[in-house]
């Protein structure tokens, strides 16, 4: 037989304090914020047990007094018989009215209010009680005391999504079988821990008055001693709505009345109704151990004052950016905070990645998104293609990536190294930035190889092959101190180009020289085209410098080509009656200018 003092001694269960196995006790609360201890760190924390249902409105299917009408009910007497009592129920009467208001307000003994129902006749005769607490809420009771007697049979169901669907939470019946064809007392295993189960414990018809019906949704369940790791558990107490059938009345022909009302046939019969003065849903706001308490938006909902880098309305989900470990209920052991992704100030968005979690020993899975200036990679924690690390600064610095600036002719990509920032160089390049030849190289016109490589020629060498004539002032007095150009020079050469020096090699009393003749300004008979050449000079000639050739120079080369070309020596020849001199880009509109002349006939006046 459940009582007020049974009731106590449940809710004394369920506020335990935090060292207990009830699920539902949490941290006490401390000056500071419950959710985390006295070193900042995360706790769990739980919002305080209420009676949910106190002040809330609850649907009723059947009230009395609309219109009024006469109830009569046997009242206890000690150890006396019962006797009949008679009340008029009149809901435009305040004092004489049963409205539903009654069966959520402030339960008193001196004060007793009762929601009543109309009186029952013949069938149906069920009559729903239906509370909506306007969010998840982890209940761990249902209690109702009743103003009439018990219901003979009556049903508990819940709801999960705010009145969509319901489920059946419990049932109370001296027939379970006949009325909700279930077996009576079912052992509870933990295969059926979320089953509704029946029972007739609740169904004796006394008291007549201040019966209590009381329903634990946890008790008897074996995984309730371990309920943080049984999510079957926790989501068989989240609630949102709690439905009331009463299903069939208690039958009160059998009991026992006074001498007089027993003789008077005349006398009013009981009528049948149902009667409740107290509907109580015992719990907390179910905030998945993320929040101390609940608090009312300004629209009136109801929500989770969340901590712990959590929120929506439980708590159930982690805030944007705190994607770096799935979002897990905070238990006893572990508070199981969202933490943040590690993107290096980089990025402001991330996301949460399952099988790197797993391959990190699930420390880590976050992935950022969106990484900013110019960095790449999960964490943004290196430079994307194109940038270098600038070691000089950290890698949260907004300018920690520096633009490679990698050379469009002498690199050989746009990817530089991501430490040194050098880039990748074609061959014969050098420099950061790929922006000069090596040593030992010179400049080409080719895009593909814009440093050719430069042979290693002694001058020594090629001036040992033969002897120095005796007077090489004597020999080379036509050009000696006179290496100038003027259009009267122009005139009297057949040709005059530009060439760089590319190599050497003795053939005989000849010098052979591989040139990459770049420019033609000046060409009689056959024509010349830029590209590599041939350059024969007398070894006599070469000991005496007229002409002074160096490797790996520009020359501009004005010569003559008397005698027609020599079979033996194909190419282009110079002699100390050459102009040989060494390379100006001044002089490239000077040449182009007499160019232009030449074409008027300015030449022959020359």
């Amino acid at each position: 037989m459940w009582s007020f003092r049974n009731l106590l001694s449940l809710l004394t269960v369920f506020q335990a304090s935090s060292h207990s196995p009830n699920p539902f006790a949490g941290p006490q609360a401390t000056p500071t914020d419950p959710c985390y201890d006295e070193t900042g760190a995360a706790r769990r924390c739980i919002p305080e047990f209420i009676n949910a249902a106190f002040g809330q409105e609850v649907g009723v299917s059947s009230v009395c007094g609309r219109p009024a009408s006469r109830s009569c009910s046997l009242v206890e007497r000690d150890d006396r018989p019962a006797v009949r009592s008679c009340q008029v129920c009149d809901a435009s009467d305040p004092r004489n009215a049963h409205p539903p208001s009654y069966l959520t307000d402030l339960n008193s003994a001196h004060n007793l209010t009762c929601w009543q129902s109309e009186n029952l006749q013949g069938s149906p005769l069920n009559v729903t009680l239906t509370l909506s607490l306007g969010k998840k809420f982890e209940i761990t009771y249902v209690s109702l005391q009743f103003c009439s007697p018990r219901p003979e049979s009556l049903a508990i169901y819940k709801s999960m999504d705010y009145g969509r669907t319901w489920t059946p939470y419990q049932f109370y019946s001296s027939q379970c079988r006949r009325m909700y064809n279930r077996p009576n007392k079912a052992a509870i295993t933990k295969q059926n821990e979320q089953e509704a189960l029946c029972t007739d414990g609740h169904t004796d018809l006394y008291p007549l008055s201040g019966g209590l019906i009381a329903f634990s949704t946890l008790d008897g369940r074996p995984s309730g001693k371990d309920f943080d790791s049984s999510p079957v558990l926790q989501d068989w107490v989240t609630v949102t709505d709690i439905r009331v059938v009463f299903s069939r009345p208690q039958h009160l022909r059998a009991l026992p009345m006074s001498g007089r009302e027993s003789e008077d046939p005349l006398g009013p019969p009981a009528t049948y109704y149902y009667a409740v003065g107290d509907f109580q849903v015992g719990g907390r706001c179910k905030c998945n151990g993320h929040a101390s308490r609940c608090v009312r938006e300004k629209d009136g909902k109801l929500v989770c004052e969340c901590k712990h880098n959590t929120e929506g309305p439980e708590c159930d989900r982690c805030k944007p950016f705190h994607y770096d470990r799935p979002w897990q209920r905070a238990t006893a052991k572990e508070a199981n905070e969202c933490l943040p992704c590690n993107c290096n100030l980089h990025a402001r968005r991330c996301r949460f990645n399952m099988e790197l979690y797993k391959l990190s020993g699930r420390k880590s899975g976050g992935v950022c998104m969106n990484c900013r200036h110019n960095t790449a990679g999960r964490h943004c924690h290196y430079c994307k293609e194109g940038f270098y690390r600038d070691m000089a600064k950290p890698i949260t610095h907004r300018r920690a990536c520096k633009a490679c600036d990698c050379h469009p002719v002498g690199a050989a990509g746009k990817t530089c190294n991501q430490t040194t920032g050098q880039c990748p160089c074609k061959d014969g390049v050098t420099g950061i930035t790929c922006n000069r030849c090596a040593k030992g190289y010179q400049q080409s016109r080719s895009p593909v190889a814009p440093c050719i490589k430069i042979p290693v020629i002694k001058p020594t060498a090629v001036i040992s092959t033969t002897e120095e004539p005796a007077n090489c002032d004597s020999y080379c007095k036509p050009l000696k101190g006179n290496l100038k150009i003027n259009m009267k020079k122009y005139c009297k050469k057949d040709y005059a180009v530009q060439v760089s020096v590319l190599d050497m090699e003795t053939v005989g009393d000849w010098a052979k020289f591989a040139v990459n003749l770049m420019s033609v300004y000046k060409s009689r008979g056959e024509p010349l085209k830029r590209g590599d050449h041939v350059l024969w000079v007398h070894m006599k000639d070469l000991a005496c410098k007229c002409p002074r050739i160096h490797m790996g120079k520009r020359f501009l080369i004005l010569g003559t080509t008397e005698g027609g070309m020599n079979p033996e020596r194909p190419g282009l020849q110079a002699d100390k009656n050459s102009l040989v001199i060494q390379w100006r880009d001044i002089w490239t509109r000077r040449l182009r200018k007499f160019q232009r002349k030449e074409k008027k006939g300015k030449c022959s006046k020359a």
